[in-house]
């Protein structure tokens, strides 16, 4: 791939409001491995193949996850690094590392009560309704989805709300691009402050369970499996959630009857999670030496970052089934799948169906074209996404 050719930005707002016609025109252009820019200098090349990219999930060896020989030629302030970084975790890692920080997040979300999830989640929706039904309006994102995400994680992970609120912050700082070093600094010490508490006040929750696992992680080893698990669990959920809101809501296949029924809506997340899910561009791998992938060399230390999104829409996989079966790409593919997939999946779909349940005759509060999506490389998540409905007395 020439240095010279022309990067495709994907931090621009441009990108963010129609990204499919942006995936479209790279393919035309590149065919499946595209050279974009996820920051201004920071180049990498997006798969937006789906073959392609399950090989390279399926390709530890010459695709590791560990970005450190990269990371030593961005400066500190870049706003993607906090996102990239090497930290000891399962994410970031490869070999007998990877699979030790895996085994000890496996074990400590397998053993969450998935009946008890459930419940939890009921509760958390109701009370979260109850805040704004009488007002005939709400930003289901902000007032419905972000909250009941912060709080299922929160008490997941055995996290006092005073702490919680403040790795939310720093989590989203990250996950904008905006203020990612202060974002960083701020996740950083108030996990190592939860981490404090739970080991002199241990609980039934996922932290506690971390922490007495076999594999001893150390005290910098915990700060970063909990920053992990709260980077994806709050930010992506919220917008999982808010995605597939914003589909029954606008697309008639969906909006015909918002007493959906429960297939309607497992049919409705899996949609989305297939054409816009909440982290469209993810999965970093970084070649430690070039790489040939169907003609193109990849160059050593660079990131390789999978288009989940435009993967999944790959025109080459035309009218297979592939897909039919969930086999899309949204939970990631390989040594590092999402490891809680059910949870979240139990969670998203709890939530929605509640709001449905509690609200069926809400409609979008705007035009769907005048919604705005914020912009970033890595994410596909609404700024707002206002409802209209009756009040009840």
């Amino acid at each position: 791939m020439s240095t010279t050719t022309r990067r495709i930005p994907l931090y621009e707002a441009d990108f963010a409001s129609d990204p499919h016609t942006a995936y479209r025109r790279m393919r035309e252009k590149f065919g499946p491995l595209v050279p974009v820019d996820l920051a201004p200098g920071v180049p990498a090349t997006l798969v937006v193949g789906y073959e392609q990219a399950r090989r390279i999930l399926g390709d530890p060896m010459r695709f590791p996850a560990d970005p450190r020989a990269w990371q030593k030629t961005i400066p500190d302030t870049c706003p993607v690094l906090p996102m990239m970084e090497w930290r000891p975790n399962a994410l970031r890692s490869a070999g007998t590392e990877h699979n030790r920080y895996r085994n000890a997040n496996t074990a400590a979300l397998d053993a969450v009560d998935q009946h008890a999830l459930r419940f939890l989640v009921e509760k958390v929706a109701h009370e979260t309704v109850s805040s704004f039904h009488h007002d005939g309006k709400a930003d289901l994102l902000a007032q419905y989805a972000w909250p009941i995400a912060f709080r299922m994680l929160s008490t997941l992970l055995g996290c006092p709300d005073q702490l919680g609120h403040r790795i939310a912050d720093g989590m989203a700082k990250i996950f904008d691009g905006v203020n990612a070093t202060i974002g960083n600094q701020i996740l950083t010490q108030t996990v190592a402050d939860l981490i404090a508490l739970r080991r002199h006040q241990p609980g039934n929750d996922v932290t506690t369970r971390l922490l007495s696992h076999l594999t001893r992680l150390d005290d910098t080893e915990m700060i970063h499996q909990i920053i992990t698990l709260y980077g994806a669990g709050i930010e992506p959920l919220t917008k999982l959630i808010t995605n597939t809101l914003l589909r029954l809501l606008t697309h008639t296949d969906f909006s015909g009857d918002l007493h959906a029924a429960d297939a309607s809506i497992r049919e409705a997340l899996d949609t989305v999670l297939y054409r816009d899910p909440p982290l469209a561009n993810f999965c970093m791998s970084y070649p430690p030496r070039p790489v040939d992938v169907d003609g193109i060399l990849l160059p050593a230390d660079q990131p390789v970052v999978i288009s989940l999104a435009a993967c999944n829409n790959d025109p080459a996989l035309g009218t297979s089934p592939t897909l039919g079966n969930r086999a899309h790409l949204a939970w990631g593919a390989g040594p590092h799948s999402c490891p809680a997939r059910s949870h979240a999946y139990l969670i998203a779909e709890t939530a929605i169906h509640h709001i449905l349940d509690a609200l069926p005759e809400m409609d979008l509060a705007c035009h769907p074209g005048d919604l705005i999506w914020r912009p970033g490389p890595f994410h596909r998540s609404l700024s707002t996404l206002p409802v209209l409905f009756p009040t009840t007395h």
